[in-house]
């Protein structure tokens, strides 16, 4: 099965998704590597049945390298992604997300930014999780995409 069409078909499968940092860097920056799945992710997201959620925590990572190279465009493009997305809802840490999120890091020894971004998306109702961070492959809570899945790359 084609990259697009195991895409097309895992988004077939949710009305909600939880989309983890990596995926909005690519699609802001215009990683050529992953273009084509980001645009088929956000042109999908537009949908009036849809809705993804992401961590205000991506926000911060979205943000950092701007600010370290002092780049004061990708700084208002980063700010831009709060409200440029149709149906991305941006979730702030909670009780209930960090205690979630502290259980997924015990059981599966993730990073607490990743256990953080997963609990967000658990928490918010989605069946689906966005990412290209191999260490969710592990997960069985919600279905994981990893986008190198569906590029050539080296984690193939």
């Amino acid at each position: 099965m084609s990259p697009p069409d195991r895409l097309e078909r895992f988004l077939g499968r949710h009305r909600r998704i939880g989309i983890d940092t990596a995926p909005l860097i690519y699609h802001l920056e215009g990683d050529d590597k992953y273009l084509g799945v980001t645009t088929a992710l956000f042109t999908w997201l537009q949908g009036r049945a849809v809705s993804a959620v992401t961590s205000t925590l991506t926000l911060t990572e979205l943000l950092v390298q701007p600010y370290r190279m002092n780049d004061s465009v990708r700084v208002s493009t980063a700010l831009a992604a709060t409200v440029l997305f149709r149906h991305l809802e941006w979730e702030p840490l909670t009780l209930v997300v960090a205690d979630r999120a502290a259980q997924l890091r015990a059981d599966h020894g993730l990073r607490t930014p990743d256990a953080i971004q997963l609990a967000t998306a658990v928490a918010a109702g989605a069946t689906g999780f966005v990412t290209n961070d191999l260490s969710f492959r592990r997960i069985k809570e919600i279905e994981v995409l990893v986008l190198d899945d569906l590029a050539d790359g080296p984690n193939r």
